[in-house]
């Protein structure tokens, strides 16, 4: 596995900073406050099991896609599973373009308060709130399963039905009942898709969300082939004692163990 940050923010709305989430993470991470075991067995800190790439150096610009692309496509191709750190949730967008063309039939299981399916937000069709438009008016992923969604308007859900998109709202929220695409999979989680009584470090708060224990109880159902995951939308200027980042540490260990099998 290769562990990548991806610090830009750029294309956030309401409030910047989470380009500084891929630090956070890697600070909590590496503290020695927890050991590197997964629930799973897997230990992060065994040698061979995890090469850190450290972060990309982007330039809040347009040629930053094509980075990230690039940069993640260079893993795929040495061999490497990556395992993304961001940023903001625009960076999904790229990172599915250099997994689509190296793993055809990709599925993708998507975790966030919010679908993100806007065609354009806020004159930006690169928002943060628009990547899953893209992947799927590009056919990048064959299947998208959302979970935790809480934040459902009448446009994204006219969205959700053009391009077929599975949504488990938390008002019909079963963590035995989410459905799990088959391989080649991608996971991403935006971490506003916790409650934030367990997640305050995000931009955007949406009250009624998953607990860390849903998450890791949909993570631990996971069968499928795992090629690569993705962890974004830290903002440590609205973590409160470093909280957010140590569950997005506990989170990136168990996605690393399905990562690993």
């Amino acid at each position: 596995m290769a562990l990548l940050g991806l610090p830009t923010d750029v294309n956030s709305s309401h409030l910047r900073g989470a380009a500084l989430g891929p630090g956070a993470i890697r600070g909590a991470l590496w503290s020695g406050a927890s050991n590197l075991t997964s629930e799973v067995g897997v230990d992060l800190g065994a040698p061979g099991v995890l090469r850190d790439e450290g972060d990309l150096s982007l330039h809040e610009a347009p040629a930053d896609r094509e980075r990230i692309e690039k940069a993640v496509g260079g893993l795929l191709d040495r061999g490497f599973k990556p395992l993304l750190l961001g940023g903001d949730h625009s960076v999904t967008y790229p990172v599915i373009r250099a997994f689509a063309t190296r793993h055809p039939g990709l599925s993708i299981l998507h975790f966030d308060a919010h679908p993100d399916l806007y065609d354009e937000y806020e004159g930006n069709r690169f928002s943060h709130a628009c990547p899953f438009a893209r992947i799927m008016e590009e056919g990048l992923a064959r299947r998208l399963v959302q979970v935790g969604i809480r934040t459902l308007n009448a446009h994204q859900a006219a969205q959700a039905r053009r391009f077929g998109v599975e949504m488990v709202t938390m008002a019909a929220f079963d963590a035995d009942a989410v459905p799990i695409p088959r391989g080649p999979l991608y996971i991403t989680i935006d971490l506003d898709a916790l409650d934030p009584a367990f997640a305050p470090g995000v931009a955007h708060r949406e009250p009624g969300g998953l607990s860390v224990r849903d998450m890791i109880r949909i993570l631990h159902r996971v069968r499928s082939r795992v090629v690569g995951a993705d962890i974004v939308e830290l903002r440590p200027a609205s973590d409160r004692d470093g909280v957010t980042a140590v569950v997005a540490a506990k989170l990136l260990k168990e996605v690393a163990g399905l990562l690993r099998a």
